[in-house]
């Protein structure tokens, strides 16, 4: 819909209702936990799996809004969002460790996606790269130094299919989605999550400063090795203090 005077159709919000700054995360039943870090935060509505919260930070209105899984509805989101004001978003998740040196509990910081989804494709050619914003993305590094937390920086995969990664073998493309982890791995992606890709070339066509930020949950190439695992002995929370750290730097950095 581009009437944004209008609610639009599937996160229910108009212009005026969503802040400049947005936070989004897949799970519904995260974003209450995102807002109680904001101040004055209250439920603004749900429709289908786009959960939206509003609060403040440092005086600045700041909406917080769930894609569920994978790159359509994350688009959905993204579209709508930007039309009813948004400008700023970033991407709180969780995510799986390909590369050895990510643990269970560490933040992964996305500087760029891997384009091994299906929506992005319908925005930018495959040669197009998904990046993040370069201030959004200092911001978030900045935080996650100042927190003093356990944090990697660099490329995720962003894929369209949980299974495909988890039972590769017993998939008729077996050959190369086998081919193409491997691939990853020796190109020293960190992690795998299901909707960084599509944010940032979304948001790369409608102008946006995209950003996003992960917790491990665990690596099956460390229990694969026989390394130690500690599978989802995570905490969320500790992704969402990063995000919320980073944001006050760009809201204060706007401001002047």
């Amino acid at each position: 819909m581009s009437d944004n005077k209008q609610k639009q159709y599937h996160i229910g919000a108009a212009s005026g209702d969503i802040g400049e700054y947005c936070i989004i995360t897949g799970d519904p039943a995260r974003c209450e936990q995102i807002a109680a870090h904001l101040d004055n935060a209250s439920h603004f509505g749900m429709n289908r799996e786009f959960n939206i919260y509003n609060g403040y930070l440092s005086g600045r209105k700041i909406s917080v809004c769930s894609t569920g899984i994978g790159g359509p509805s994350a688009a959905i989101a993204v579209e709508e969002l930007a039309a009813c004001g948004a400008r700023t978003i970033i991407r709180i998740g969780t995510c799986g460790g390909i590369d050895l040196d990510v643990l269970s509990g560490d933040v992964v910081i996305a500087s760029g996606a891997v384009r091994q989804d299906g929506t992005s494709r319908e925005y930018a050619p495959i040669e197009f790269p998904a990046v993040a914003d370069t201030d959004t993305l200092f911001s978030l590094v900045e935080s996650a130094k100042k927190s003093g937390v356990r944090y990697h920086a660099g490329v995720v995969q962003s894929k369209d299919s949980f299974y495909g990664q988890h039972s590769p073998s017993r998939m008729p493309t077996s050959g190369e989605l086998m081919a193409k982890w491997e691939a990853w791995k020796r190109l020293g992606v960190l992690a795998s999550e299901m909707e960084t890709s599509t944010l940032f070339t979304v948001g790369a066509t409608l102008g946006l400063r995209c950003g996003a930020v992960f917790i491990c949950l665990w690596n099956q190439e460390r229990d694969l090795a026989g390394m130690d695992t500690d599978a989802d002995n995570a905490d969320i929370d500790t992704a969402i203090k990063v995000a919320i750290g980073a944001i006050k730097t760009l809201i204060a950095n706007d401001e002047r």
